[in-house]
Formats: structure tokens, C-alpha cells, sequence
């Protein structure tokens, strides 16, 4: 397994719309390997194929390795079936946006299907924050960041306080 560097915005990558993944061979199997490596060295829960600069309709995620466990989970060409009119607000963050947190508003929960790392189709009910995470992730195989759910206004300053941040990272 490789940690691949994860791209952050503004990258025009992350504006990319992912192609459907063909077939699940070895290639796929060792990408979501790759992408859950990456993500368990930033310390994230969730990561989309695009992150890393690979356009393909591929998502994994742990949401348990924050307390310490591991239970990574594979999402190959994910689809919304179903979503709820009720919403729910959460705080999201995104490893291509660091050290950025802000609201975002999504419906609380959805049905979804997809493929798992050996090709089985897999149809699941999500809520809380398996169903924020999985919009969220399947949102960058739009080309879609959480900021752009967010006012023109608080996605401008947003945008600001990344690049001020890039900026003092930069060497002199």
C-alpha cells in the first residue's frame, strides 16, 4: 500500500466528474488500498478516488478509526436510491480543504447502493453520520466540494482563509 498525496483546493482536479469503475479487478482493489492508506495518514474518515487525482467512482471510508479501531468500508460506483425531505445539519470537514470546518445541510437519510471491494452489489439505509460522510464523498465524484453547498459569502471566506493558510505553509 502507497499514501498518494491528497490534493487540496483549488485545485481544478477537484472539479473533475468521476468515470464509472468497468470492472473490480486487482488495479481497483489496490487503488481503495492506496486511498484508505492516504486517508488513515491524514487522519481522515472518508476520501474519494478524485482526492488523489484519480477520476474513477470509488469511495472508502472507516468512521470507527477515529476512536482507535479499524473498519475500513469500500464504495465502488455509488448511487443514491432514495433520500429523506427531513434534513439534518452537520459540521463537515474535507482533507482538500484542511483546517476548514462549516455547516452543511443534507438530507438525514438516504438508500444507497453500490459495488464492495470484490464487485458484490450492496444496497444499505444510512443515517447519521455514515449518511453525511457518503454524500459527502459521493459529492467529489461530482466535482462538488462541501463549500459549494455553502453561501457565496462564508464559501469566499472560506476560500480566503485556505489560501492565507497555503501561504504560511510555503517556504520562504
Amino acid at each position: 500500500m502507497t499514501i498518494r498525496p491528497i490534493i487540496t483546493a483549488p485545485d481544478p482536479r477537484l472539479k473533475a466528474v468521476s468515470k464509472p469503475v468497468e470492472i473490480v479487478d486487482d488495479d481497483i482493489r489496490k487503488l481503495a488500498d492506496d486511498m484508505l492508506e492516504s486517508m488513515y495518514a491524514a487522519e481522515g474518515i472518508g476520501l474519494a478516488a478524485i482526492q488523489i487525482g484519480v477520476p474513477s467512482r470509488v469511495i472508502v471510508m472507516d468512521l470507527d478509526q477515529k476512536d482507535g479501531k479499524r473498519r475500513p468500508r469500500v464504495f465502488i460506483n455509488p448511487k443514491i436510491l432514495w433520500a429523506s425531505d427531513e434534513t439534518t445539519i452537520c459540521q463537515e470537514g474535507c482533507l482538500s480543504v484542511p483546517d476548514i470546518w462549516e455547516d452543511v445541510e443534507r438530507p438525514s437519510k438516504i438508500r444507497a447502493e453500490w459495488l464492495d471491494r470484490n464487485g458484490k452489489r450492496v444496497e444499505e439505509e444510512a443515517e447519521g453520520l455514515l449518511a453525511t460522510c457518503l454524500q459527502h464523498e459521493m459529492d467529489h465524484l461530482e466535482g462538488i466540494l462541501f463549500l459549494d453547498h455553502l453561501s457565496r459569502l462564508k464559501r469566499s471566506i472560506a476560500l480566503r482563509k485556505l489560501a492565507k493558510a497555503k501561504r504560511l505553509k510555503e517556504p520562504a
